[in-house]
């Protein structure tokens, strides 16, 4: 049997698919391995299930042993592994695409109906207790012909799509290419994004990591939104630059934000604690049962179907 080292400690019934599958190497305090322990106990491992807890980066990848053979990573996303430092070491990389797309549209929804309808402020409220109506109190705004800008629109920007559209916002989308009618379900497609900033009263960054979307929202492009907009992130956290962000924020240019995902997770940038308008979540884009453990077993799934037949059609460098 394939013998693995799996990072993060899995929900029970997907470690008991891994101990059937190889001969797994189980993290069972669910430990946060350094770079160096994770080199360590790689040692005569055939492959790694990663996390993205994990900066699988160049000097940690030149550093692993030759016989690990893939990294299969815990999460649709796979900014935390070097892919070309692995694919000259020879390690095939993959993820776990299209089984989280429903749980992260969900908590998307929730980013722009928490940003929107000023949720964090009213949870504050109700704690304190002793709140005294008004007609004007904690007034957000509402999502009913609202315009819904959707950067990135894959499987879940469409899925965020159709639930948006049933609570009557009016979708517009950035996307690479343009897709087909079906797929972009009455949205408006923008060939640039200053052209969808500039019509989006609400923001939905559902993009990839890369280098050409990361700090997308930075000091130039906050300006190129209606004043007043929001912002919610559901991707990651690289996308934004945070101190852009704050500022917008804080002069009002930005009406709320909405975030599930940081720059140096867990450590989120502490000027978004000072803002009242921001609602902020601890990355539960993937944070149900059924989710989770769809995820692990196809991670695990990845690394046998790469072992039997040299391939994975997950794969992503």
């Amino acid at each position: 049997m394939k013998k693995i080292l799996i990072t993060r400690k899995l929900i029970k019934e997907s470690e008991e698919k891994a101990i059937k599958t190889f001969d797994p190497i189980l993290n069972t305090n669910d430990e946060l391995y350094s770079q160096s322990k994770v080199i360590e106990m790689s040692q005569g491992c055939d492959g790694i299930l990663s996390s993205l807890t994990e900066k699988l980066d160049k000097e940690i990848i030149d550093k692993l042993p030759d016989s690990v053979k893939i990294i299969s990573n815990f999460a649709v996303g796979f900014g935390n592994i070097d892919l070309e430092a692995a694919k000259k070491k020879g390690i095939v990389v993959t993820n776990t695409p299209e089984v989280l797309s429903d749980a992260t549209a969900e908590i998307g929804i929730l980013l722009i109906l928490g940003a929107c309808r000023r949720a964090a402020e009213g949870i504050d409220s109700a704690k304190e207790g002793g709140w005294k109506w008004s007609a004007d109190y904690l007034i957000g705004k509402q999502l009913t012909g609202t315009r819904l800008g959707i950067l990135g629109m894959g499987r879940i920007g469409q899925k965020i799509a159709r639930i948006a559209k049933s609570l009557g916002m009016i979708i517009h989308y950035h996307n690479r290419s343009k897709l087909s009618e079906d797929k972009e379900q009455g949205g408006i497609y923008h060939d640039n994004i200053k052209s969808l900033f500039s019509v989006s009263d609400v923001l939905s960054i559902c993009c990839p990591a890369t280098k050409e979307t990361e700090n997308m929202i930075n000091k130039e492009t906050v300006e190129y939104f209606p004043k007043g907009a929001v912002i919610t992130n559901v991707a990651r956290g690289d996308i934004i630059d945070d101190e852009a962000l704050i500022d917008a924020l804080s002069r009002r240019k930005i009406y709320a934000a909405g975030l599930d995902v940081y720059k140096n997770e867990p450590n989120l940038n502490p000027g978004y604690l000072k803002i009242k308008t921001a609602f902020i979540l601890p990355h539960l884009g993937s944070a149900t049962k059924d989710t989770r453990i769809a995820m692990a077993n196809l991670a695990i799934d990845n690394i046998d179907e790469f072992f039997k037949t040299g391939n994975c059609k997950n794969n992503v460098n």
